[in-house]
């Protein structure tokens, strides 16, 4: 039965669907060894290669954390040329980021080609905590302020839903449960405070800790354990790993 090529990769667990387009979009999947677009069905008989590798069967999956600089896009590539995630990781088949940090963002960004793991991180009903440390144009909000945006506002895209915020230096850690677009600048905006920098330190159970701009090392299984399951990680490793953010990030 033929089905759409991006669901055919999601499928075989090489990237999401988005992402799956993107590497389309980037000319780097074939089908029977003609260079694919999007939109095209494929059967389970065609050859389908990615960056030259035959998609389909059993796939060893690699995952990497990395420290996502200020200024790269996080898209598999740019028709513009700009940098982007994907600079140091163009040999890896099915490579792709998991959601989205905005240009000006950075911080914790992971890359995999695990359609599955990417689908359990980004669908809304799993409800992974991400954390950010804000930098805040006239200082951190009021007590009034925290607790509406703790309760939830209204953005154009509708109520966000609760958060956490405690004050740091100049500014506020926020942790939230949605994925929505430059979610935590715009709802910080929406009460006055726009963001001047922002650092994601957080993703579920994996902590940034002490990688610099532009640094990745590959996650093993205790990592995509921790990453997956929070509430399992020891309370004094996941104390260590608060203090030294704190340490870091103030």
């Amino acid at each position: 039965m033929a089905e759409r090529l991006q669901k055919f990769l999601a499928r075989s667990g090489m990237a999401s669907r988005r992402a799956a387009e993107d590497l389309i979009l980037a000319g780097r999947v074939r089908v029977n060894g003609e260079v694919a677009s999007l939109g095209m069905s494929v059967e389970e008989n065609d050859a389908v290669h990615l960056d030259g590798e035959r998609v389909g069967g059993h796939v060893q999956h690699v995952t990497y954390l990395l420290y996502k600089r200020r200024g790269d896009l996080t898209t598999v590539q740019d028709e513009r040329g700009r940098p982007t995630v994907m600079g140091g990781f163009q040999n890896v088949p099915g490579l792709h980021p998991v959601g989205r940090l905005d240009r000006d963002s950075e911080g914790l960004l992971l890359l995999t080609t695990d359609g599955d793991l990417t689908l359990h991180l980004t669908h809304p009903r799993y409800g992974h905590e991400k954390v950010y440390r804000a930098w805040l144009d006239g200082g951190p909000p009021n007590d009034e302020t925290l607790d509406a945006l703790e309760d939830g506002i209204e953005l154009e895209d509708g109520r966000t839903a609760p958060a956490q915020l405690h004050r740091a230096g100049l500014g506020v850690y926020v942790t939230i449960t949605e994925g929505r677009n430059r979610q935590v600048r715009r709802m910080l905006e929406a009460v006055g405070h726009p963001v001047t920098r922002l650092v994601r330190v957080r993703v579920g159970g994996l902590w940034l800790e002490d990688l610099k701009p532009g640094e990745a090392r590959e996650l093993d299984e205790r990592d995509l354990h921790d990453l997956l399951h929070p509430e399992l990680v020891p309370q004094n490793v996941w104390a260590r790993r608060a203090e030294l953010t704190r340490e870091r990030w103030g």
